[in-house]
């Protein structure tokens, strides 16, 4: 098991590009991480990765390893989920990601349920509104709002959200109210954006009577966290583009108002992310089935209710 436990440590390592991330990943301490990439170095009689105190690269050897690395631990994994379907008692290590208001209001609420329920799953949540990479993350499954990157991927629709533009009652007071997408850019409306490092220039968009358009929408704030956006909202600092339900309370309670509804944006598709691998292992379709049906229902009350 021990030799079985390094090449997974080689694996985390060789993904995520440092001993630290690794170990940190795999709640271990530097100094195990290191010496389980060392015991393997031994064991193959190679170095498997260039080690300089600013950078860690793999060998050649290294990137041949990784491969059938992989294939190991797959193989591994898939004979214990087998194991796992007989026995029917799941157990071990669920990888889960998900956008930062989709984790917040409709996962996280839920996972003590489902840990009561399957004493032996843990869950890590990792929350972030950039677009994750499944394999190099080593992530079972992904939930995800808009179209997936990656085609390769698997999906799992649950629901199209509804999404509305919205503005506190002062910023309406001071800036006016747009009817519509062409008022936002005709009128240099703030709009605040969700926008990422490299991402390129920021369009919105939205239904018109002609079908969907692009606006090219700009403002003085931009943030990767979209609960950031929806205060900058409430503060009057601009107008967000947002899934209804993250904002329906705000809407009901008349905190923020819909701006530009001739032109709509598009509803935009939540739906579970996972390889055909992941699929295989019965604690990740126990969570997507847990999960699905509870988040559905979420975000049709939140929409309701705005």
């Amino acid at each position: 098991m021990s030799y079985l436990e390094n090449i997974r440590t080689f694996v985390r390592v060789y993904e995520l590009g440092s001993m630290s991330a690794a170990g940190r990943d795999l709640r271990i301490s530097p100094a195990v991480t290191s010496a389980r990439i060392s015991a393997l170095e031994d064991h193959l009689a190679v170095r498997l990765f260039q080690r300089t105190t600013r950078s860690l690269t793999p060998t050649a050897q290294g990137k041949a390893f990784y491969g059938g690395a992989c294939s190991v631990l797959d193989a591994v994994d898939y004979a214990e989920a087998q194991v796992t379907d007989l026995t029917e008692n799941p157990k071990g290590l669920l990888h889960v990601a998900a956008p930062l208001g989709v984790g917040r209001r409709l996962i996280a609420p839920h996972v003590p349920d489902f840990t009561a329920e399957y004493p032996l799953i843990d869950v890590r949540l990792r929350m972030t509104d950039r677009n994750v990479d499944m394999t190099a993350e080593g992530l079972d499954l992904a939930f995800h709002l808009g179209k997936p990157a990656d085609s390769n991927l698997r999906i799992r629709k649950i629901a199209d959200v509804a999404r509305v533009l919205v503005a506190s009652p002062a910023y309406i007071a001071r800036r006016g109210h747009p009817v519509d997408g062409a008022a936002l850019v005709g009128d240099g409306h703030d709009c605040l954006n969700l926008r990422f490092p490299g991402a390129s220039e920021f369009q919105w968009r939205l239904m018109t009577a002609d079908g969907p358009q692009k606006f090219r929408v700009a403002g003085r704030l931009e943030s990767d966290d979209g609960d950031v956006l929806t205060d900058w909202a409430l503060a009057g600092q601009g107008v967000a583009l947002k899934p209804r339900f993250e904002v329906a309370e705000h809407l009901a309670s008349g905190a923020l108002i819909p701006v530009a509804e001739a032109t709509p944006p598009e509803p935009v598709q939540m739906a579970c992310l996972y390889t055909h691998r992941r699929h295989q292992d019965p604690k990740t379709r126990l969570f997507m089935e847990f999960m699905t049906g509870r988040i559905a229902s979420a975000i049709k009350a939140a929409e309701s209710v705005s």
